[in-house]
């Protein structure tokens, strides 16, 4: 055998290289980590919100809605919102009309007070008058009826035209009444039907409260529009004891001569008592009277129809004489029959001088005829304090 043989010989049958041996291994199974064993293993956990690539369009989706519900929300507010203006307008445009008829009718009814209380009037400038108001108060009738109320008030609207047409047929029904006592001998039958016209006028103020006006500020409250639309009164009487039989006839009597400027009968007016308000202290002309200036400071001053006709526009006058400038306040009586006493209450006085003696003078304008004058003024000392 040669040398190379031996060689291969001996690589044959030398041991072979070591090699790492492959272990085969039981499969590897998943254990959830645990913690501590209880009753309860706790809620369950939320899932994460995906931030990355996959979570984005989720958070544009939710983006957009949140932005179309606030363009919902704004849209129905802005909807209200001009819902609430126009409603507000239409009530205001309406009332702001109907109030200019109201106060024109109004007028009217202060015209017709000055024309019953005119010293020395006659039938016949009084049935030229009469007419002539009831003309203008058809013109406010047929204002009234263009108007278009909104749906809500057309009820209340009806009762405002309704009112208006009572004075248009009591002032008709006055002149018509006064006309005919012009001839008539009845003075009974013509003072009833004086009465009668009369008290159509003053149904006309129960309709515009009580129907018209109460109501109307009532819907403006349920809308939540009260106090920023007003609501129009409209008084046409002007004197509460205008409907009574004792008045009319007065006015009835007045008419035809019997207590005019011709000098027919008793004339003439007195004061009686002045309190001071609100305490109702009477005051009194021999000593000083210490009065305390509240907020509700005023007089109450008393006026009786001495004589024995009714007298007219009867004016009466209360000045406190301070320095640096005295306080005078004036008020009329439109009416007062004979024997009547009526209260007229001034308030607002304006600023006292305190701790300083003053006087407080009334004084009654002497009516036509009256002779007597000796009561028709009086003073009173007076201290204002604060209390």
């Amino acid at each position: 055998m040669t040398e190379r043989d031996d060689d291969f010989e001996f690589d044959f049958f030398d041991e072979p290289a070591s090699q790492e041996q492959t272990v085969e291994r039981p499969p590897r199974r998943l254990v959830r980590a645990q913690g501590p064993k209880g009753p309860s293993d706790g809620p369950p956990r939320r899932p994460r919100l995906r931030t990355g690539a996959g979570g984005a369009p989720l958070l544009r989706l939710v983006g957009l809605i949140a932005f179309a519900i606030l363009i919902i929300v704004l849209l129905v507010f802005w909807v209200n919102s001009c819902r609430d203006s126009g409603k507000k307008n239409s009530y205001k445009r309406y009332l702001d009309r109907l109030g200019q008829v109201a106060g024109d009718s109004q007028q009217v009814g202060n015209e017709l007070t000055d024309l019953l209380t005119t010293p020395g009037l006659r039938f016949g400038q009084l049935d030229e008058r009469l007419n002539g108001l009831a003309q203008q108060q058809q013109q406010d009738v047929t204002l009234a009826r263009e108007l278009s109320p909104p749906g809500a008030l057309s009820i209340e609207h009806r009762h405002a035209v309704e009112a208006l047409e009572f004075r248009v047929s009591g002032l008709q029904g006055l002149a018509a009444a006064f006309r005919q006592a012009s001839t008539a001998k009845n003075t009974t039958g013509t003072v009833t039907a004086l009465v009668g016209q009369a008290e159509r006028l003053v149904t006309s103020d129960v309709i515009w409260d009580d129907l018209f006006k109460t109501p109307v500020v009532s819907k403006l409250q349920q809308e939540g529009l009260a106090g920023e639309v007003r609501v129009p009164d409209s008084n046409f009487v002007q004197f509460p004891d205008f409907a009574s039989t004792r008045t009319l006839a007065d006015i009835l009597e007045r008419l035809r001569g019997g207590t005019t400027d011709d000098g027919g009968g008793l004339h003439g007016t007195a004061l009686g008592p002045v309190r001071a308000l609100p305490s109702g202290q009477e005051l009194s002309t021999d000593t000083d009277n210490t009065v305390v200036a509240t907020t509700g400071l005023g007089f109450s001053v008393t006026v009786e129809d001495s004589g024995d006709s009714q007298e007219v526009g009867v004016q009466v006058t209360l000045t406190i004489q301070q320095e640096p400038a005295p306080i005078v306040k004036r008020q009329t009586i439109a009416v007062i029959n004979a024997g009547e006493q009526k209260t007229l209450v001034f308030r607002n006085l304006g600023e006292v001088t305190f701790a300083t003696k003053t006087t407080l003078k009334i004084d009654v304008k002497a009516v036509p005829n009256e002779a007597n004058l000796d009561n028709n003024s009086v003073e009173y000392p007076i201290i204002f304090s604060l209390g």
